[in-house]
C-alpha cells in the first residue's frame, strides 16, 4: 500500500521510544479520548519524535497505516502501569499496519510543540520541514477539511 496524495494523515507525538516500539511490535498507538482529534478515521498516523530520541528528536521518520481503533481504558493497554494516575481514563487505541520509515526524516527545523497535526500524503511526500506538514489557508486546506467531512465526521 502506497502513500497516496489523496490519503489523510494524522501526525502524534510519540513521547517515548517504548511508545514507538509498541506502535512498531505490537501494532498500536494509544490517544487520550479528552484530547483526541475529532475524527480518527485517517488512512496513516505519522509519528513526531519527541526530545527523548535524542539525535533523531523533532523530526517525523516513521509512519504506519490505521486498521481502525476501539476504546480501552490505559491500565488495559499499559498492563505494567495498574497503579497509574491515568489507569482507568478512556483512551483510542489505533490499530496499525507495519510500520514503514519515510524515504527522508522530515525535521522542524526549530523546535515545535506539536500533540496532533492532520496532513495529506501530497504534503507529507513534498515536505523538508516540519512546517510544510501544515495546510495552508488556501485551496489545499478546503481539500483537507473536505477529506474530513467526507469520512463522517
Amino acid at each position: 500500500m502506497d502513500i497516496e496524495p489523496e490519503d489523510l494523515i494524522l501526525v502524534a507525538v510519540v513521547k517515548s521510544t517504548r511508545d514507538l516500539e509498541i506502535a512498531r511490535v505490537l501494532g498500536w498507538y494509544r490517544i487520550p479520548v479528552a484530547t483526541a482529534p475529532k475524527t480518527l478515521r485517517v488512512d496513516w498516523l505519522a509519528f513526531y519524535q519527541s526530545a527523548a530520541f535524542g539525535e533523531e528528536k523533532w523530526s517525523v521518520r516513521h509512519i504506519c497505516p490505521v486498521r481502525g481503533f476501539e476504546l480501552a481504558r490505559r491500565g488495559e493497554l499499559l498492563r505494567d502501569e495498574p497503579d497509574h494516575v491515568r489507569a482507568e481514563e478512556p483512551y483510542f487505541k489505533l490499530m496499525l499496519g507495519p510500520m514503514r520509515s519515510l524515504p527522508r526524516p522530515i525535521p522542524a527545523r526549530r523546535w515545535r510543540w506539536v500533540t496532533l497535526l492532520f496532513t495529506t500524503g501530497e504534503r507529507l511526500a513534498g515536505a523538508h520541514d516540519l512546517t510544510d506538514l501544515r495546510v495552508p489557508a488556501s485551496d489545499t486546506q478546503d481539500r483537507l477539511w473536505g477529506l474530513l467531512r467526507e469520512r463522517g465526521e
